[in-house]
This record gives C-alpha cells, sequence and structure tokens, in this order.
C-alpha cells in the first residue's frame, strides 16, 4: 500500500441480521491526497477483498456501500473487489460542496463467485457492461398502400403496434405478445424489416428498435378488441399521412421501410437516416 494510508480503517458495519455496510474513514475518506493513492492503487482491491472475507466468515450475508458516481477509483476497487453495481440513486449523496450527488450502489453476497475466478469475472462484466432499451414493433399492411397505427391513451403521435422488449425476452417474442394483449388478434412475426437506433428524445434514452413484418390482413381493423388502458383506435393511414400523425422520428423510419426494396433484406438506419444520410 502507498505510504500514509491507513487501509484497516476500512470495516464492514452490521446493520441488521446478516447484512452490512462497507464504511471507511480517516485518510482513505474525503478527497485527500492519501485517499486517492489509496483507491487508485491495485493493492487497495486486495484489502477490501480482505475486509469483505472477513465480513462473510464472521456471519455477513450482504454487504453494500454507496459511492458518490464521480468517484472512479473507489468504484473500480470495489468492483475489482467483487463488489456488483445495483443502480444510480439521484441527489442521494453529498459531495465536497455540499451538495447532492448521485450515487451508485454497490453489494457483494456471501455466496458470489470470488474475484479473480472466471465466474467471478463474467458475473462483474454481466453487472457492469452497458444495457440498452429495445423496442419490437411490427408493419401490417391492409395490400392497398396503408399501414396499421395505434392511437395510444399515453401520447398524442400514433405508433406501430409493439412495444418495450422485456428482460431476457426475445424481440419477436415481444411484437407477437404486444400484439395479442393490446389488439387481441394471434399474428406471427415475419422477416426483420429494419432495425433504428433511436437518439435520446424528450425524456427518453436512446434504443434500438427492431422492426418485424406482420403480413398483410385487411381485414384487421374489424377483429381486433382493444386493450382500453392502452389503445384508443387502430387506424390504417398511406404513407403520404405519415406527417399528420406520428412523431417525426417515426415518420423517417417508416417512410423508409414502406418504400424498401424487400429483396435488399433488413435496413439498419440511425435515427431513421441510414449511416452518411443516403
Amino acid at each position: 500500500m502507498p505510504e500514509g494510508t491507513a487501509p484497516l480503517q476500512l470495516r464492514v458495519v452490521p446493520t441488521e441480521d446478516g447484512l452490512g455496510v462497507l464504511t471507511w474513514d480517516g485518510t482513505c475518506s474525503g478527497s485527500s491526497a492519501e485517499a486517492a493513492r489509496f483507491w487508485a492503487d491495485r493493492a487497495a482491491r486486495d484489502v477490501v477483498s480482505a475486509v469483505l472475507e472477513a465480513a462473510f466468515s464472521a456471519g455477513t450475508r450482504r454487504v453494500e456501500v454507496e459511492v458518490p458516481v464521480a468517484d472512479r477509483d473507489v468504484r473500480r476497487t470495489l468492483h475489482r473487489a467483487g463488489m456488483r453495481p445495483e443502480g444510480t440513486a439521484r441527489g442521494r449523496g453529498t459531495g465536497a460542496d455540499g451538495r447532492p450527488v448521485d450515487v451508485v450502489r454497490l453489494a457483494r453476497l456471501a455466496d458470489d463467485a470470488p474475484p479473480g475466478t472466471r465466474e467471478g469475472f463474467i458475473s462483474m462484466l454481466n453487472a457492469t457492461l452497458p444495457t440498452k432499451r429495445v423496442i419490437g414493433q411490427g408493419v401490417i399492411r391492409d395490400g392497398a398502400g396503408s399501414v396499421l397505427l395505434c392511437e395510444l391513451v399515453y401520447k398524442r403521435e400514433w405508433d406501430l403496434p409493439g412495444g418495450v422488449v422485456d428482460p431476457r425476452e426475445s424481440p419477436a417474442h415481444t411484437v407477437a405478445r404486444e400484439v395479442g394483449e393490446e389488439l387481441s388478434v394471434s399474428l406471427a412475426p415475419g422477416r426483420l424489416l429494419a432495425v433504428n437506433w433511436l437518439p435520446p428524445y424528450r425524456q427518453w434514452e436512446d434504443a434500438v428498435l427492431l422492426v418485424f413484418d406482420l403480413g398483410v390482413h385487411p381485414d384487421l381493423v374489424d377483429r381486433v378488441v382493444l386493450e382500453r388502458s392502452e389503445l384508443r383506435a387502430v387506424h390504417w393511414c398511406r404513407p403520404e399521412e405519415l406527417g399528420d400523425h406520428v412523431a417525426p422520428y417515426v415518420e423517417r423510419h417508416l417512410t423508409r421501410i414502406l418504400a424498401a426494396d424487400p429483396a435488399a433484406g433488413p435496413l439498419y438506419l440511425e435515427d431513421g437516416t441510414p449511416p452518411g444520410g443516403e
């Protein structure tokens, strides 16, 4: 350890049966130069690991800690010691200037795979790598040039049927599930029409949208039973009418999808436009 640090001041404080909080003070707290050197040193991982193992040996089953998002060296050291991120709490911490800061909660369980093992490495990667929202939607045609759009309860713009992909669910399954839930019809997704990366929009973060072909069903409007908590109505809409009803990003990608040559295969779009704007 770097000279002048006091790593043994790290400790696990029991909070309730089997649970504990990792804490530290002295030269390992605040923004002191000693603290910065301690957390930046790769050997700090071994110090933290030893403290955690001692707590587990004493009967603790879970150790957690909250760290400001900006404290990258601290978070990196805790990751290396096997503590996995579990989410960000906005404004829960206090910065050096007294202002609220966002914090990341990290935790390690007694039966987690130890750091340094293959299982531990993969588990940590799975917990720390970025995740991205995925949306699955379907194009239903009437055979006369129109596409089915849903008039939603919770927003002004119409949209294609579909929804957000649940964890461990395939995008194609999402489309079939959403159509079944919201329209009460069973349609099997066909070929993939487009992959569209959506940049942040209003309060939404970025997402990847996969659009599938749901076939030609001219009588569908007469057959659907709407889930009224989600949909007000469904409408056939011609390509030239899209701008009157859908959000601009939907008009961009749906116009290209409807005009695409099926033999060319799925489109790749970014915000509704091919890379480079072709």
